[in-house]
């Protein structure tokens, strides 16, 4: 039997026998490239090996039965000692050094010995690094023990991590060894065919350093790098970096030594060698057909490859940002309010297309019911995508206008004074919704045909629809008893030196805030536990997903509080993981991704964030003095309607929280329904991840759907529509859409952005306008978070910059010195939860996650409604925000501005009215 092959003997094809990195090889070698000379050692030699030590069935054994990290080190521990303890079967040593003398040097050639696994370097797979590879090994003892090296290290922890996780069976691995005489490297580096940041495809990103490659691929250093046009080979950018260290031969193998002084800022290659390698290149990527990460070798002038690999994971091309926001209707008007203010970012499509018809049609329904009247017949209010971003539509023709003229006053008594909303809510929807989710739930989604999954989906989505469409009867109460409030307050009784009005809203309890006391309650019990407290706190956040599944405690840590911790966060999950980041389902919530409540959790275990409890109790203490003092001092009119507006607005403005809190109850059950779909298309070969099923629409997946249930096992491939959408959602994400759509267009006469703040294209000063939505002014450092994969970023003190917060966002405004948003205003959540944590805050600017970076100096401006930059500017220089510009945000408050003052002297008269009838 043959056990060892030339290189230029072997094909592409031939990965059963050469593994993966051999089979390359051999194929480059074939078509004309600059491969250094050798020969692969088969599978056949690695299989009469392990049969000849009795290897086979006990190694397969322990792999398929390690289940966690530290099963896989035992596993690997064991199978290694065993190849330790195996001998090489005499035949395959005999032809081994056979071929090795063939390299010349008089069986002495300085040879470069690799792992060849035969699952590595295929489509979809990265095995880079996985198994073992020796440099300048000289001699023939030197060359078995490296050749059983690479044999022991395909039962690595990693490598058989790796493989369960990607599914691979590890009785259908095996290794061959690739054997090269060495390059002496001049320099060395990797050569991308495409730009594996931007996915940019008529880009090639060459890396250079001196000496041997592997100070680049290990990172032991930062090497030059030149982007080549693909086509014509010219260099279009080059930086050439400070090379410290290089990797050299030496007689044990290679090390690491400093860089010539002289060298270390001189460029490795020049604009003609760049333009040869890229030539190399683009053969070896029209040779596979798809884009290469190649390592290479200069060596006297003459370039060598070293390997090439499929460019796992690279991303679709990055677009330039789309800036169309033509309109279905020009007569209609469209707003980025209402449900819209919790879709801060472009839409996935499947959200896209299967929302819009729910929300609509609970939103017509509900205007309906609320309205006594079909006063939308004509259709004129619809959830629609432009440019990626949602938009609420209205289209108030002549003949609704007058219809809302005639039913519009009853309904705001209905939902404000008769309070009918709040019953529906409480007593029909809010039970209906949790029904529905409870009904789904009983069923396993692994058990459920696929067309069943997604019209699950389709009624769950329904439903919360409607529910949000109820909470909208709550809202209207909180809304505007608190705006009355703050308006009678601020105008008829606030004197110099009294609290704001949001100083009588304090101290009440909310889901948001019990959430957060439930995870400081978790975090103090895990304080009296330091071994369990110790543990989590090196156990990183992407870990956080497997804690409540892990039976075995981490080291040191007692079993009976390691079952009791897991119940407690398990049961913290259930109660709280339902409140969304983002209305769209293709963004986790914390029920699935609980690594950010796991941050927030280490931060309290860390001290730091202030007790909740304690801070609400001050709040509580707060609100009854300076609600004390106000009554203390009020009489006769003033005294009644400042009781009945206040009781009024306490009693919603929690209750308004709570509503918003539930939203969310479908979203863990909808996406792991939708996850069950994706992993079944990636097993038919349509998408390529699981999640990948959330940038389908709604039509495609139905077919592949049907076509599951048909039992057809290989689908038509979407990998391709579906990383060109990822590309353009990510440029879609550049853009800040407009609040208002025709922009200018005056809705029902009036001018709808003159209560607005300046928007990004306007925003080109040092000032940022915003909504002043919680008072006060703090100057810190600002962290960007785009979503929930950020929290862990955020330091104490820091100002907590987002598109928008959401009740799950709650925890981290312990945190956060400050608050500053794109959307929002001073009823929305984020200004409710910074008011009770006495942080200023600044929402509804429409521009900061565009124009402020992590790490950036700002001042934060509650009271003004502003926030200024200051790095790169004199601080007195920049100073405070222009009279206008304080005047202008502090009127952003509502379209409401202008009739508000009327609004709230009838209701002050009925509210004084009811009082004075009721005593």
């Amino acid at each position: 039997m043959t056990y060892t092959l030339r290189l230029d003997r072997i094909h592409k094809e031939d990965i059963a026998l050469a593994g993966g990195k051999g089979a390359n090889l051999g194929e480059l070698g074939r078509a004309g490239l600059p491969v250094p000379p050798g020969f692969v050692i088969t599978t056949r030699a690695y299989d009469a090996f392990a049969d000849a030590g009795g290897l086979g069935d006990e190694t397969l054994v322990l792999a398929s039965r390690a289940d966690s990290p530290a099963a896989f080190e035992t596993a690997a521990e064991r199978i290694h000692a065993l190849f330790d303890r195996a001998g090489i079967p005499e035949g395959v040593e005999a032809e081994i050094r056979d071929a090795y003398e063939r390299l010349g040097e008089d069986g002495q050639a300085p040879v470069a010995v690799r792992s060849s696994a035969t699952a590595e370097d295929l489509p979809g797979a990265s095995f880079a690094g996985q198994q073992e590879t020796y440099l300048n090994v000289r001699g023939p003892k030197p060359l078995m023990d490296a050749v059983r090296g690479c044999w022991a290290s395909l039962w690595t922890a990693r490598a058989m991590a790796y493989r369960q996780k990607q599914r691979i069976d590890p009785s259908s691995v095996s290794l061959a060894v690739v054997v090269q005489r060495m390059v002496d490297a001049d320099a060395a580096g990797i050569l991308f065919t495409a730009d594996p940041v931007t996915g940019r495809r008529d880009r090639i990103v060459i890396s250079a350093t001196w000496g041997l490659g592997e100070a680049v691929v290990g990172g032991k250093v930062t090497p030059d790098t030149l982007v080549v046009d693909g086509s014509s080979g010219r260099v279009v950018s080059r930086e050439t970096a400070d090379k410290q260290v290089m990797t050299v031969y030496t007689d044990d193998g290679t090390a690491e030594k400093p860089v010539p002084d002289a060298r270390r800022l001189e460029p490795v290659i020049g604009d003609g060698e760049a333009a040869e390698l890229a030539r190399y290149g683009t053969r070896i990527e029209n040779l596979y057909g798809t884009p290469q990460d190649i390592e290479w070798a200069l060596s006297g002038g003459r370039f060598f490859v070293l390997q090439a690999r499929p460019i796992t994971a690279l991303p679709a091309e990055r677009m330039e940002p789309p800036s169309d926001w033509t309109v279905p209707d020009p007569k209609g008007f469209y707003s980025r309010n209402s449900i819209v203010e919790l879709l801060p970012d472009p839409l996935s499509p499947l959200f896209a297309s299967l929302a819009a018809d729910p929300v609509a049609q609970t939103l017509q329904r509900v205007f309906d019911e609320l309205l006594g009247e079909n006063v939308f017949a004509e259709k004129g209010i619809e959830f629609v995508t432009i440019n990626g971003y949602a938009y609420y539509y209205m289209r108030i023709t002549p003949r609704v206008a007058w219809r809302m003229t005639r039913v519009i006053p009853g309904a705001m008594r209905e939902m404000v004074f008769r309070q009918s909303g709040e019953r529906l809510w409480r007593k029909e929807y809010r039970p209906r919704y949790a029904g529905a989710v409870e009904e789904r739930a009983a069923k396993s989604p692994e058990e459920l045909p696929a067309t069943r999954l997604l019209s699950g989906v389709e009624e769950l989505l329904y439903s919360g629809a409607e529910y949000y469409t109820s909470v909208q009867m709550v809202l209207p109460a909180a809304y505007v008893g608190e705006a009355l409030f703050a308006w009678f307050y601020d105008r008829l009784i606030k004197r110099g030196g009294d609290p704001p009005s949001q100083a009588f809203l304090l101290g009440f309890d909310s889901a948001p805030i019990r959430a957060d006391k439930s995870l400081y309650d978790l975090a103090e019990w895990c304080r009296n536990r330091p071994a369990l407290a110790a543990a989590l706190m090196d156990t990183p956040s992407e870990s956080a997903p497997g804690l409540t599944e892990m039976v075995l405690p981490p080291s040191g840590v007692d079993d009976a509080a390691w079952r009791e911790w897991r119940s407690r966060f398990g049961r913290h999950l259930d109660r709280y993981g339902r409140m969304v980041y983002d209305l769209d389902f293709a963004k986790p919530v914390p029920a699935d991704d609980p690594g950010p409540t796991f941050d927030t959790l280490k931060y309290y275990l860390r001290g730091e964030g202030r007790n909740p409890h304690e801070r609400q109790r001050d709040a509580v203490r707060q609100r009854e003095r300076h609600t004390g003092e106000a009554i203390s001092r009020l009489g006769g009119v003033r005294l009644r309607v400042f009781r009945g507006l206040l009781s009024w607005t306490q009693k919603y403005a929690p209750l308004r929280e709570d509503a918003l809190a539930d939203v969310g109850l479908a979203w863990p059950l909808m996406r792991e329904m939708l996850l069950e779909l994706g992993r079944r298309l990636v097993a038919a070969s349509a998408i390529e991840k699981p999640d990948d099923v959330f940038w389908l629409d709604g039509d495609e997946l139905r077919g592949l759907a049907v076509a599951l249930d048909e039992g057809q096992r290989r689908l038509e491939d979407r990998s391709e529509v579906v990383r060109g959408r990822r590309a353009r959602w990510r440029a879609q994400k550049l853009v800040t859409p407009p609040n208002l759509l025709p922009e200018g267009r005056r809705f029902m006469g009036l001018d709808m952005e003159r209560w607005m703040p300046a928007r990004s294209g306007e925003q080109d000063g040092n000032v940022i306008e915003g909504v002043g939505a919680s008072p006060g002014t703090v100057t810190a450092r600002a962290r960007l978070l785009e979503g929930p994969d950020d929290f862990g970023e955020i330091e104490p003190g820091e100002v907590l910059v987002a598109g928008i917060t959401t009740p799950a966002w709650t925890p981290l405004f312990a945190v956060a010195s400050a608050v500053v948003t794109d959307i929002g205003g001073p009823l929305s959540h984020g200004s409710i939860v910074a008011r009770e944590y006495g942080i200023p805050a600044v929402l509804g600017t429409g521009a900061a996650t565009k124009r402020i970076s992590s790490g950036q100096s700002v001042r934060v401006d509650g009271d003004a409604g502003t926030v200024t930059l200051l790095d790169g500017t004199d601080e007195d220089e920049a100073g405070r925000p222009s009279p206008e510009i304080a005047a202008r945000t502090r009127g952003a408050l509502t379209p409401w501005r202008i009739p508000l003052s009327i609004l709230a002297i009838g209701v002050a008269a009925i509210v004084w009215w009811r009082a004075r009838k009721r005593s």
